[in-house]
Formats: structure tokens, sequence, C-alpha cells
């Protein structure tokens, strides 16, 4: 009876949580007269793509799809770069200052990024770094990095350096030891942390509409879908249909990443 209580319990969490997911991709697939009809289908009885046209042929979705990708996948691989030297300081040496360090970095992970806001902005404004995908790459990096450190240093301190040590007797360096037995052991929690600095760029609202004010065209996807409805007025159907192009990057590297995703996140977990 347990059991049966928290399978019952997980799939009503299941539906809860889907249900909205599902109704954004059926809106989006639903014709018109559907959509606005006074009883609601669970399912397009007359699926149409017409939707997906207006989205991808509105003026600035290539021109803001391309910003998003840039600034979001610069900001993700930078944050691993430095990230994964910063972890593998704190997992593996020991230095004075480290603690100070890494509740430095727990410490911004907690802080809440929109109190960031106006000194970013005074920033930008007086380095002439305004409406600059630069700065907006350059503020992402910010956010996913601490995020990155924690995860990739829990993933490092579960790895034993015994491995190392083994390879540098046999006659490896050990910045090759790293490259050769570490790094490859690192992959799973590499991936699973890109997949949520990512999730976290992309997503991104407020830095855009603070950063980027007078080049609309630096702006991002999730700027061009909060004004959608202005250009559409009450096509649902085309903004269902847009935010399910702008969730399809995040949900295709899911499915590519999915097998890595839950290994880095509990090895990242449960050491350090």
């Amino acid at each position: 009876m347990k059991r049966l209580a928290l399978n019952v319990t997980a799939v009503a969490v299941l539906i809860v949580t889907i249900f909205p997911v599902y109704w954004m991709f059926l809106t989006a697939f639903k014709p018109t007269r559907d959509i606005q009809s006074d009883t609601p289908t669970f399912w397009p009885a007359h699926p149409t793509l017409d939707h997906f046209v207006t989205a991808v042929n509105a003026p600035g979705f290539w021109t803001y799809w391309r910003n998003s990708l840039l600034v979001t996948a610069g900001a993700v691989l930078i944050a691993l770069v430095v990230a994964l030297m910063a972890a593998f300081a704190v997992a593996r040496m020991r230095w004075r200052g480290r603690g100070a360090f890494v509740v430095a970095v727990f410490a911004a992970q907690m802080a809440p990024w929109e109190a960031l806001l106006v000194p970013v902005f005074i920033i930008a404004r007086d380095t002439d770094l305004l409406d600059s995908l630069a700065m907006l790459t350059g503020v992402y990096f910010m956010i996913t990095l601490p995020f990155t450190i924690v995860t990739l240093r829990g993933f490092l301190a579960a790895i034993p350096p015994e491995l190392e040590e083994a390879a540098q007797v046999d006659g490896c360096s050990r910045v090759v030891a790293f490259r050769r037995v570490v790094f490859p052991l690192l992959a799973p929690g590499l991936m699973a942390t890109s997949l949520f600095g990512f999730i976290t760029a992309w997503n991104e609202f407020a830095f855009v509409n603070v950063l980027i004010i007078k080049d609309q065209d630096k702006r991002t996807l999730p700027v061009w879908l909060s004004s959608f409805r202005d250009v559409f007025g009450t096509d649902w159907g085309a903004t269902m249909a847009a935010a399910s192009l702008f969730a399809l990057p995040v949900l295709l590297l899911f499915l590519f990443l999915q097998r890595h995703v839950g290994t880095g996140m509990t090895a990242g977990a449960v050491k350090g």
C-alpha cells in the first residue's frame, strides 16, 4: 500500500507538471477555430503547421534566435573552462583562503541575481557596453559560473586522486594525468552542468531588458516572446508555436544528454 501510494503521488505530480507543456504544444498544432472553441479538446483533430509558419516568419525571429544561441553557448563554454580550473584547485589543492573561496561561491550561488540589475547596468553604462552581446555573454557567464563550480567540485572530489598519482608515477605530468585520466571521467559532470547552465542562460529575461535598450536587434528570444502577443493580438496558436520553438533547443539538448545528467548531478552532490 505504501508503494502504491507513492506511485499514485508520483503519477499525479507528473501529470500536474507536464500538462502545461503538453497544452502548449497541443495549442500550437490546433487550428484557430479549435483554440477559440468553447469546448476544449485534448487532441488536435485536424493538426496544422500554420502557427509555426507564422511564428518563424515573424519579424526578428531568426535574429533573436541567433543572439540567444550565441550568448548562451558562449557563456556556458567560458563558464565550463573557468569552473573546471577553479573546481580542480578547490578539490585537489590545499591553499590559504580555500575555505573562504568555497563559502563565497556558495553565497554567490544563493544570491538573487535580480539584486545585481542596477550595479550591472551602471558598470555597462560607464564602460560603454550597453546594447552589447559581449556584455550580455559576460553577465550570463557570471550567472552560471557559481553553479558550475559547485557541481564540478563535488564531481572531482568523488574521483580518487590515486588515479592521477598512478599516472604521474608512470611518467605523466600533472597536466597530462588530468587530461588523460581525470578529464574522461568528468564527462557526465561536464554534460550535466552544461545542460543546467544552458537552461539558465537560455531562459534569462531581466538582464536583456536592462542591458539592451536602443539596439533591439541585440535582444534574445525571451524578450521576443514577451512582445509576441502585441504583434499577433489574440493569435494564441502562433504564440504557443513560438513558445514551443523556444523550448525546442533545450528539449533536444536534454534528450541528447539525458543518460549523463542523472549520473553527473548525483556524483556532483554526494561528496566534497
